[in-house]
């Protein structure tokens, strides 16, 4: 069974590869955020993101903010 980072770390791939696809920046994600009511800071997403340490909340906001609604694993 895979340890804890990894998991983190595959959720935060998951999240990177759905941007890079949209071709979303994380400053225009804090745009989309901030539309949504969500307050993020573009250092806070980025620092989420390369440590993999973020809540599944957060998860589905970024997809929802950027438009997907499937995710293939």
């Amino acid at each position: 069974m895979p340890e804890q980072t990894d998991w983190e770390m595959m959720a935060a791939n998951l999240l990177k590869a759905e941007l890079k696809r949209k071709g979303v920046t994380y400053a225009q994600l804090v745009e989309k955020l901030s539309s949504m009511g969500i307050d993020e800071k573009e250092v806070n997403v980025r620092n989420k993101l390369s440590r993999g340490k973020f809540s599944a909340a957060f998860f589905l906001q970024c997809l929802i903010a950027v438009g997907t609604d499937t995710v293939r694993l």
